[in-house]
């Protein structure tokens, strides 16, 4: 029977380049010189850790990390910015965290945006995946049609397609 599974994450590879080019840039411009902003990724915590002189450079930073992360193809719904956090010398602190797994919500507003379209398909919730299965493999890529389509608030990717 032929199926295919729902998931939300970033590609860590594509992050960590675009955070590599980000610290490149803070580095070399000008308005950055002399102070303590820095960028880092934390790649098991699957967060950005940001550091900011002040609010005006974190929204830089903010524009910078977007830029890249849009160049290098990653989705930004998958962003997550956390509190801002005051430090001592008036240094700012944030943590972006990378999304990774659907969680309970988001997974049953994908089954009940494929319910709701009336394609002929079954979709089961595991973990922090979406499992979509159909008799026919027609039906499973109108059901990715109407995801596409859906105004979601997180990124999907389709994988493991099997025939």
């Amino acid at each position: 029977m032929p199926s295919f599974d729902i998931v939300s994450e970033l590609d860590m590879q594509e992050v960590d380049n675009a955070v590599n080019m980000a610290q490149k840039e803070i580095a070399q411009r000008f308005d950055f010189r002399g102070g303590k902003s820095s960028i880092e990724l934390d790649k098991t915590a699957k967060k950005i850790k940001i550091l900011a002189d002040d609010d005006m450079k974190l929204r830089s930073i903010h524009q910078i990390v977007e830029s890249k992360l849009a160049k290098r193809g990653v989705d930004l719904r998958g962003l997550k910015y956390g509190k801002e956090e005051s430090g001592s010398g008036g240094i700012i602190r944030q943590e972006i965290d990378l999304k990774a797994g659907l969680d309970k919500e988001e997974a049953k507003e994908i089954t009940k945006l494929i319910k709701e379209s009336k394609v002929k398909v079954q979709a089961q919730i595991q973990d922090e995946q979406v499992r979509v299965t159909s008799k026919s493999i027609d039906e499973l890529q109108a059901a990715i049609s109407v995801l596409k389509k859906g105004e979601l608030k997180f990124p999907l990717q389709y994988i493991n397609m099997r025939s």
